[in-house]
């Protein structure tokens, strides 16, 4: 019988072995290679199998059934703010695009920007702004809805565009102080502070998107020489003019919000305030009535206007619409809760670091748990607060400084995160984008070269920072 090794856990009856805790992977595993890649089907109810699975098996354990409900519940309060801002980009989504704010990016983007520089600049702009708000979902569900409009008009694959700004996105917020896994990370590792997370960060996050442009470019090159299909460009922009007021002035209520989030607003108002303001401009520069706005914004837009690609651009947004996304996280949180709350997770954990010795070994470790947390929990949090929790003695045993596992842990945890489809980033970018993550992962550079970049920095010792008996000191005074 495996016994209990750690007190978190004196709830159970003892803790599963390592058979008991794979017996869900696998069935998860299983259940979701059948539902996408045979069958073809959402995730969502695989998923929920897969977690009554995994209280079955802790039921056999002899775990209590207020234990796994409490996992379901602890699992679900992680992703609460997240379902809460999905829920309202969905309302800014509809009120930006019935006020004209959107079309009209779409509008003067077709005008200024070609295909051939277009991923460079999308994930040029999407970083930029990121970097101020200190969010890669507020970047996404506001400039990212515009760019895909953009990169469709200019006959750029979803793939490339969705991956462009996924890129840009998660470089800006994983060198901005404002983002909360940003200070999430250090704070987890302990004993290092933001801004020496962030200078730590530089060494992986600056080459790999060099990198990731350098691909972008080359593959802007492919359309150097092309004719533009001017005529369906026109024919996007005039269908734009016919049916808004398209101005520079609805400009400002994106740059409010952006203002809103620099100057440290939280999220949640900012986007509504958003939202709100969207719903006022549609009402005076677009003559919607009040009903017509409020349905937009539970609803999403809806318009006919002859052209199909401009139909497809516009019908989107609103609160109702993110509900299919609200689902899935509901349900991969309640699973990821339950392979948490009853041990199965710790285990696994345990078992994985006890093949690590080395500093180039712990590192592979750490990034393959926090990979591995992504996939089975759903949740960019938590796979940054356990791999940080779980290794931090083997750093500390090999006189590695904490910001190496806050460097690490990040570079792993979230920004693999929009790449999996189920887990919450991924969920919510295919809400928002409308690009299912399975078909923008590939061209997402940045999000796969920064873990591989910091794999290769822990076997050839790059940016290895050493835990110095000046460090010992100033943490200890520090905890005085």
């Amino acid at each position: 019988m495996a016994k209990k090794k750690n007190m978190e856990y004196d709830e159970l009856p003892r803790m599963p072995t390592m058979t008991e805790a794979m017996i869900p992977i696998l069935f998860l595993i299983v259940a979701l290679s059948l539902s996408i890649i045979v069958l073809e089907i959402d995730p969502h109810i695989p998923i929920v199998l897969s977690a009554a699975f995994a209280a079955l098996v802790a039921v056999r354990m002899g775990v209590k059934w207020n234990v796994i409900e409490e996992g379901i519940f602890s699992g679900i309060r992680t992703g609460l703010q997240a379902i809460i801002i999905l829920m309202i980009v969905g309302m800014l989504i509809g009120s930006w695009i019935q006020s004209g704010i959107v079309p009209t990016m779409i509008y003067y983007g077709l005008q200024i920007l070609s295909p051939q520089i277009f991923l460079v600049a999308a994930a040029i702009m999407t970083a930029i702004v990121a970097l101020f708000v200190g969010s890669s979902w507020s970047t996404a569900g506001t400039i990212g809805v515009a760019l895909v409009g953009i990169g469709g008009g200019l006959g750029i694959s979803p793939g490339l565009v969705g991956g462009a700004i996924i890129s840009g996105a998660y470089l800006g917020d994983k060198i901005s102080p404002l983002s909360d896994t940003t200070n999430l990370a250090p704070g987890a590792a302990g004993n290092t502070n933001v801004f020496e997370h962030i200078r730590h960060m530089l060494l992986v996050t600056v080459p790999a998107f060099v990198i990731t442009l350098v691909l972008y470019a080359i593959i802007g090159m492919q359309f150097a020489g092309q004719e533009l299909d001017v005529g369906a460009i026109e024919e996007i922009t005039m269908t734009l003019s016919e049916n808004f007021w398209i101005s520079p002035v609805l400009m400002v209520v994106p740059l409010l919000v952006i203002v809103m989030i620099i100057f440290k607003v939280p999220p949640i108002p900012a986007l509504i305030g958003g939202a709100v303001i969207g719903g006022i401009t549609a009402m005076i520069t677009q003559g919607a009535g009040l009903g017509a706005v409020l349905d937009t914004m539970h609803y999403g837009y809806f318009i006919e206007t002859g052209v199909e690609h401009v139909d497809e651009l516009l019908n989107a947004g609103g609160l109702d619409g993110m509900m299919w996304t609200i689902s899935l996280i509901l349900a991969a949180l309640s699973l990821g809760g339950i392979l948490e709350n009853c041990g199965f997770l710790a285990v696994i954990l345990e078992n994985i670091l006890k093949k690590a010795k080395t500093y180039g070994q712990i590192s592979l470790v750490t990034h393959i748990t926090a990979i591995f947390v992504n996939l089975v929990a759903a949740d960019q949090y938590l796979a940054i607060i356990l791999p940080a929790r779980m290794f931090s003695h083997a750093y500390k045993d090999i006189g590695a400084h904490p910001k190496n596992l806050s460097r690490i842990a990040e570079s792993s945890g979230t920004v693999t995160s929009p790449l999996i489809p189920w887990n919450t980033c991924g969920a919510f970018m295919y809400g928002v984008l409308g690009i299912n993550p399975l078909v923008y992962a590939p061209f997402a550079f940045f999000n796969w070269l920064t873990p591989l970049i910091s794999i290769a920095y822990g076997y050839l010792g790059i940016g290895f920072a050493e835990w110095t008996e000046e460090d010992e000191k100033a943490a200890a005074e520090g905890a005085d």
